[in-house]
């Protein structure tokens, strides 16, 4: 099992909850009016006044095989649009109850 922690633009929610149900994952927790900024090239995303644009977070628990679909249709969609912005993260799961 690994997590799939994805941070997106909220520009992007359509697109992401499509892309869950595109490969098939069903279960996740999602943050709304999430802050924060772009390790390289991002702008910082703070819902004030000079920022004005906020991000979601969502993480899954998914099948070692969902992994790489995942990756794959987060990498697209980052490519349509870079300035708007979404990445993902994977790591192990050691336990779950």
């Amino acid at each position: 099992m690994k997590a799939v922690f994805i941070v997106f633009n909220q520009a992007n929610t359509e697109r992401v909850e499509y892309m869950l149900d595109h490969e098939g994952v069903r279960g996740f927790s999602w943050w709304e009016n999430v802050q924060g900024r772009g390790s390289n090239t991002g702008e910082p995303r703070k819902g004030t006044h000079t920022w004005p644009e906020m991000n979601s977070a969502l993480i899954a628990i998914v099948p070692d095989e969902k992994v790489k679909p995942i990756l794959k249709s987060v990498k697209n969609m980052d490519s349509i649009n870079e300035e708007v912005g979404v990445k993902a993260f994977v790591w192990n799961i050691e336990e779950m109850i």
